[in-house]
């Protein structure tokens, strides 16, 4: 497994998410928090923990795999494309298992794309 980078380690909210080009409502993206933390992710809806398992980064190339351990994800990888700049985090999830090319989605990709704005710790 390669070691995340500890830059992407904390509390992601999601601001906006898309799936194969439709937009997620607004109600499950302002309850969406995203955890990051030494190579195990918690997604947490409403304060709940959803789903959660470990993450890795694939040899520097943008990639990350995420095997699910608990949850609608237990069981299975999802390859990803990740990008950092600052405070925001963006994934666009392959769920069809090929890690895409790009961070767009289109009918018919089976591609989840999510944006995600880092939680300042008080």
């Amino acid at each position: 497994m390669n070691v995340a980078p500890a830059s992407l380690d904390g509390l992601w909210q999601l601001i906006r998410a898309e799936y194969d080009g439709e937009g997620a409502p607004d109600l499950v993206v302002l309850k969406t928090v995203l955890e990051l933390s030494r190579n195990e992710y918690r997604v947490q809806f409403d304060g709940v923990v959803s789903d959660r398992g470990s993450f890795e980064i694939a040899g520097g190339t943008g990639a990350i795999l995420m095997h699910g351990a608990e949850g609608p994800n237990a069981g299975r990888t999802i390859s990803g494309l990740y990008q950092r700049v600052g405070g925001v985090l963006r994934i666009c999830y392959g769920l069809g298992g090929e890690v895409p090319g790009d961070f767009k989605t289109a009918p018919g990709q089976n591609r989840y794309l999510a944006t995600y704005r880092r939680v300042e710790e008080e």
